[in-house]
């Protein structure tokens, strides 16, 4: 059986009615992110197989692998820094 397309000719982009601002109650993105964050490209080397797990994972959350990495990193580093504060790493 074939798929029946719906095709709508009417709607041609216009705005139909006024226009009225709306109260924006979202956090900023330097809110949601802690403000804006340096980056500096590195290179380094991986094992194929922690590689291969990254690649895979990523595809099967729609995201890039080098993100992943990246938040890891943050992600440890940011507990490692919170660590040497309570004095447990010196």
């Amino acid at each position: 059986m074939k798929k029946r397309t719906v095709k709508y000719s009417d709607d041609k982009g216009e705005i139909i009615g006024d226009l009225r601002r709306i109260r924006d109650e979202l956090p900023s993105i330097e809110q949601l992110t802690g403000g804006p964050v340096r980056q500096t490209k590195v290179t380094i080397a991986l094992d194929d197989d922690a590689l291969s797990f990254f690649k895979r994972e990523a595809r099967r959350r729609n995201t890039s692998y080098q993100r992943m990495i990246r938040n890891l990193v943050r992600a440890y580093s940011q507990g490692g820094a919170k660590a040497m504060e309570n004095g447990v790493v010196e």
